[in-house]
């Protein structure tokens, strides 16, 4: 617990609401960054009461603004804007998710903090960047993962598309605005100076459409939604057990396959000409789904993920919530950890992604119940600013 953090040295200053600003401020504060979470003093963020309740608490914000210390700050306001001035100073990352043209109309484009700080790193995040014929229109996660192609090809041929059950669109975007944010705080050890990190969401989740676009203008393939199939490649699929759960089998490499038709105790499937290859497995997919669903619909889930693992075939259940939280591997990697919360006791969150082995994250306190918390340790502590100031900054409703 001594160990420094390796973001210790930096300060981020936190704008914005919601998800993809605030998540890539989580993901630094992980590792150590002073995160400062900005809200404006009559409107809290969203988050605060987003998902499902204990005693009137929200059970995400304690995670998404866990490491982050919390002020208000009214940007609408000039006197606003010169104290956001005076934290850019002493800060290395300003991270802001709104529309394009809000922080030029506080006047606190990136040239103007630049003129009071050249070192610092301005992280921006929207639906569809900072350029372009799109970039004022507003844009959700949602938004981001139509437009970036991933609804087109979620949920089954027969249905229209479907989301994932998460906001993968925002937190996409979060976790490449956290790449270029330690990428340009690299290269800032070289010129000195900071720059300007623009994510687009949908930009962030065409990132990682593989290859969709050669398929199409090379090949003349458009790839389509088809459930839990993956195009050409088999088996990998989900299957159902005896008890009624699911387990997901990829076992599409030759020699994989071979392991998986001795666990079903059919070795002579691996030689049959339908599935002997790749691309004869991928031709006769249904057939073969056919085949092992047959076999795992005779046992139980832990009967058939425990052939499955002495085979060495690749296999999970498909988990629930409550599976994750009984699960000894989850425990052991300490990806559920317990958090002390001023209201609600332990509080149970998701542990930090990646491991380092010499430096690793830690989480330090869930995310501030009260607006305002550590007004007076930044204003006083860091601007120096005395007890009758800050009673008259909040009288005239700038904190």
């Amino acid at each position: 617990m001594t160990q420094k953090l390796p973001l210790e040295d930096i300060r981020v200053l936190e704008l914005g609401t919601l998800l993809a600003g605030p998540f890539s401020g989580r993901l630094l504060g992980d590792f150590g960054a002073e995160v400062i979470k900005i809200e404006p003093p009559d409107k809290p963020d969203p988050m605060r009461q987003w998902g499902q309740q204990k005693d009137g608490h929200g059970l995400w914000w304690p995670i998404q603004s866990r490491n982050k210390k919390s002020i208000t700050l009214n940007l609408r306001e000039k006197r606003g804007q010169e104290i956001f001035l005076e934290l850019v100073k002493k800060s290395d990352v300003v991270i802001e998710n709104f529309r394009p043209g809000t922080m030029e109309k506080w006047n606190l484009s990136y040239e103007r903090l630049r003129e009071v700080n050249k070192r610092i790193i301005m992280v921006r995040t929207s639906g569809f960047g900072q350029t372009g014929p799109y970039k004022h229109r507003a844009g959700f996660g949602s938004i981001g993962e139509a437009m970036g192609g991933l609804r087109y090809v979620t949920g089954f041929p027969d249905r229209p598309p479907t989301r994932i059950g998460i906001s993968i669109g925002d937190t996409l975007a979060a976790m490449f605005a956290v790449i270029g944010t330690l990428v340009a705080l690299h290269e800032r050890e070289r010129s000195g100076e900071g720059q300007v990190v623009d994510t687009a969401l949908y930009e962030a989740v065409f990132a990682v459409m593989e290859s969709i676009v050669p398929d199409y203008l090379l090949a003349g393939y458009v790839r389509e939604r088809m459930g839990n199939k993956l195009p050409g490649v088999a088996p990998s699929n989900i299957y159902k057990t005896k008890d009624g759960t699911y387990v997901v089998i990829g076992a599409n490499a030759d020699n994989v396959f071979r392991r998986l038709c001795e666990a079903m105790g059919r070795p002579e499937l691996s030689d049959d000409p339908r599935f002997s290859t790749h691309h004869a497995r991928g031709a006769n997919m249904d057939e073969l789904d056919r085949i092992i669903e047959e076999w795992t619909s005779t046992l139980t889930v832990e009967e058939c993920l425990a052939i499955l693992e002495e085979k060495g075939v690749p296999a999970g259940k498909i988990y629930s919530a409550k599976d994750i939280v009984e699960d000894p591997h989850y425990l052991a990697r300490e990806m559920i950890v317990r958090v002390p919360h001023p209201v609600l006791g332990e509080f149970p969150m998701p542990g930090i992604v990646p491991k380092l082995s010499r430096t690793p994250g830690r989480i330090k306190e869930p995310g501030a119940e009260v607006m305002g918390k550590h007004n007076e340790e930044v204003y006083g502590q860091l601007l120096g600013y005395g007890p009758d100031v800050l009673a008259q900054l909040k009288k005239e409703n700038i904190i």
